[in-house]
């Protein structure tokens, strides 16, 4: 495998590696975030699972679906692979 080789410009002006170190700053924090949102969402499926007694994969694709309001699509995904699945192997 070949490394690509670029020339980078080096920022000179102290505004513009000021603003660039501000913008790094500002997507580490985001980062961050979203790190603890997705723990925040890992943890509390895992205790109402665990509270439910439900599979932590049918929870999960609860939330899913509910987050990207596509119940129908999902549905119909499901209809079309029941039906594909029961023609090639039964």
């Amino acid at each position: 495998m070949t490394i690509q080789q670029f020339s980078i410009n080096t920022i000179s002006n102290p505004a513009d590696r000021t603003k660039l170190l501000n913008v790094i700053r500002e997507c580490s924090n985001a980062l961050t975030k979203i790190e603890m949102e997705r723990s925040y969402i890992k943890d509390a499926i895992g205790v109402i699972c665990k509270e439910l007694q439900l599979p932590k994969r049918l929870v999960n694709k609860l939330v899913r679906v509910y987050y990207k309001q596509n119940f129908d699509e999902e549905v119909a995904v499901s209809d079309q692979f029941q039906q594909l699945y029961e023609s090639v192997i039964k």
